[in-house]
């Protein structure tokens, strides 16, 4: 009796001959980016910290994955462009993947967890255990720096992350137009480096809940760098009395935000929109007489000072005066520095804040931070973090391995496709084990740095 053929998938003749596949590759892997994450983990010991951070609830006696190698796994499946747990049923006994998480590759008793497990693990986790994760970011983002730098931004904003059911604390928000969950992401402005992350509820937060969180991160930034420049930017949202007042308390410390207008700001700013009006009917008469296309808008830079009723003192406040064919379009910034000029402390300053958005959409587009379908807001907590830290190593290895390369710059959806979806054949003997790369690689010269740069000795880290 003939046995029945294995599943195969079918393809048009290619030379005249018939084309068929089949999955009876045996120790084969498209994933070699494990092999990299698993490199640039050792030298910055985020996993090792993120472990460290967590109280493990299980019975010792009845674990075979240790908690470890569980955070490490479900990073790397998010860092590689697998977003949900259900992955991990067939990740687990990837070759590559295994030895990723350093265990044999072709040995079924070293096999991997399944979603079942990280099923567990996310409705384990309490919030002393979330708070102790978002200060291993901020301890990671520290100890990033060999010394303390003379200065940093701190970008702070908000991002919906739409709910698919009823989870807790999610609600609808007018300004999203859905039922949400309304997380706060902290990137450092001028490297782009994740500062921390909080997963929130739906809702528009208060002065009062934004100056809190304000007030823990900045006391223990200033614990371990007292002397730095700190400069926290935001949208208007962020220029509530509450926040000023904690920023402007600590020394070396100020912020530039963004400023709703009012009755009152628009009678302070007509001098100047006025004047910009007039010289944008010149430009475009200009630019008729001479046969040119007329210009779209014409700005000009003012500041004053102001004082909201709840304000406690006036600040400077710099007026970007423009007007365009649609009519007027102003924009004010409130901040507590002097001396940048108001067309730079705008263009230069303020608008480099559109910088964290673009890092915002990394984590929420190229890493899937919207998996958050956990019925309990605790669990869904923990997978927003775990999206950020996928965002942590893949920022590590952007800035500290691949710098001077062509993906020095690269989202985290391009290296993945171009460094981490590599296919390799895994062989393991005694003594050794060896990967066969395709001999057509297009990105061999890469990977040669690459990995001499990730096999270096691992810097130092304390995961205290």
């Amino acid at each position: 009796m003939q046995h029945s053929p294995p599943n195969q998938l079918s393809f048009p003749p290619v030379a005249g001959q018939t084309l068929r596949a089949d999955f009876a590759g045996g120790a084969l892997s498209s994933d070699f980016g494990a092999i990299l994450l698993r490199g640039i983990d050792r030298q910055i010991g985020l996993t090792a910290r993120f472990a460290a951070a967590i109280h493990d609830k299980r019975h010792q006696s009845y674990i075979d994955h240790p908690l470890r190698d569980l955070l490490a796994q479900r990073i790397y499946q998010i860092a590689s462009g697998y977003a949900d747990a259900n992955d991990a049923n067939s990740l687990r006994r990837d070759p590559l993947f295994k030895l990723g998480i350093e265990r044999a590759p072709l040995d079924a008793e070293q096999d991997l967890a399944s979603a079942p497990t990280f099923s567990r693990l996310d409705h384990q986790i309490d919030r002393k255990d979330l708070y102790r994760l978002t200060r291993a970011f901020v301890d990671h983002f520290i100890a990033s720096y060999a010394e303390p730098p003379a200065a940093i931004v701190l970008d702070i904003d908000h991002s919906d992350d739409p709910t698919y059911g009823q989870q807790e604390f999610a609600f609808y928000n007018h300004h999203y137009q859905n039922h949400c969950y309304l997380p706060l992401f902290i990137f450092e402005g001028t490297s782009h480096a994740l500062v921390t992350a909080y997963l929130r509820p739906g809702v528009r937060p208060t002065g009062a809940e934004n100056a809190m969180i304000l007030v823990r991160l900045l006391s223990y930034l200033r614990r371990h760098w007292p002397h730095t420049h700190i400069l926290v930017r935001g949208d208007s949202h962020f220029a509530t009395p509450e926040v000023i007042d904690v920023i402007t308390s600590y020394r070396w410390t100020d912020f530039v935000f963004g400023l709703g207008g009012n009755a009152v700001l628009l009678r302070q700013a007509l001098p100047t929109i006025e004047a910009v009006r007039h010289l944008h009917q010149q430009r475009v008469a200009l630019a008729r007489a001479h046969g040119q296309a007329p210009p779209a808008s014409s700005r000009l830079y003012d500041e004053f000072s102001y004082a909201a009723g709840s304000w406690a003192q006036a600040w400077r406040v710099v007026l970007k005066a423009e007007v365009m064919s649609a009519g007027d379009n102003p924009r004010f910034v409130v901040t507590s520095l002097d001396a940048p000029p108001p067309a730079m402390l705008y263009e230069d300053l303020y608008c480099a804040r559109g910088n964290c958005e673009n890092d915002i959409k990394a984590v929420k587009i190229d890493l899937r931070r919207d998996r958050t379908s956990a019925t309990t807001f605790l669990a869904n907590a923990l997978r927003l973090l775990l999206a950020c830290a996928a965002y942590v190593l893949h920022h590590a290895l952007r800035t500290s391995t691949l710098q001077q390369t062509a993906l020095a710059q690269a989202q985290p959806s391009t290296i993945i496709l171009t460094l981490f979806k590599i296919a390799a054949q895994v062989k393991q003997y005694k003594d050794r084990i060896l990967l066969h790369l395709p001999s057509a690689c297009p990105v061999k010269a890469l990977l040669h740095r690459v990995t001499a740069l990730l096999s270096a000795v691992p810097f130092p880290v304390n995961t205290s």
